[in-house]
């Protein structure tokens, strides 16, 4: 239940209904339009946080592919 309580937010989720496909592309290089639909998500915070304690390992998650949520979880490393 707590589980169910704290993934609330993807109902929010301005990908919601959007082909998963954009969401996973084969490179970086082709990541603008996820990256633009989670620049215009409210709950875009909560995504990118569930990402990076989950430690997804593929696709756009709150507008950060996987490369960049490493170097976000690198830096977090270094200030703790």
């Amino acid at each position: 239940m707590a589980q169910q309580m704290s993934l609330t937010w993807r109902n929010r989720a301005a990908c919601r209904g959007v082909d998963p496909d954009v969401f996973y592309p084969v490179s970086d290089e082709e990541t603008e339009v996820a990256k633009a639909i989670c620049a215009q998500c409210p709950v875009r915070e909560a995504c990118l946080e569930y990402a990076l304690a989950n430690r997804e390992r593929d696709g756009v998650w709150g507008g950060a592919t996987e490369r960049e949520r490493r170097r976000m979880i690198r830096q977090r490393r270094k200030t703790a």
